[in-house]
């Protein structure tokens, strides 16, 4: 994860502070979310803390901007001539309200909710 500052182009900014987050792979999208705000928090609390020092140690980022499409309703297709092994990537990152699993199986839709049992 980057702190860096906005810049007129996407991804262009220079960066602050860097964190590496590692999952372990069955983590549902509530813990990832979880994870995600304790490391934004962490990585604003550090430049508010070190600051001004914090806004001085910078690197230029490289590379090409990316983007990435919006998740919606349709990412979370499940098929239903796979396993769930093999789609436990997808099911663990569905958010059962906005946009629950769901596989259609002869004309109808059927919607399945994962959660973890801890």
């Amino acid at each position: 994860m980057s702190l860096f500052e906005a810049d007129d182009s996407v991804d262009s900014g220079p960066i602050y502070a860097q964190r590496h987050i590692n999952f372990e792979g069955h983590e549902l999208i509530d813990s990832l979310r979880k994870k995600l705000a304790e490391t934004t928090y962490e990585l604003c609390s550090w430049f508010v803390e070190e600051y001004p020092l914090s806004s001085t140690q910078t690197r230029i980022q490289k590379g090409t901007e990316s983007f990435y499409s919006r998740r919606g309703p349709r990412d979370s297709r499940l098929d239903v001539n796979k396993t769930i092994a093999e789609q436990f990537n997808l099911l663990r990152v569905v958010d059962n309200q906005a946009y629950p699993a769901f596989f259609e199986w002869k004309g109808r839709r059927f919607v399945l909710t994962i959660t973890d049992d801890e």
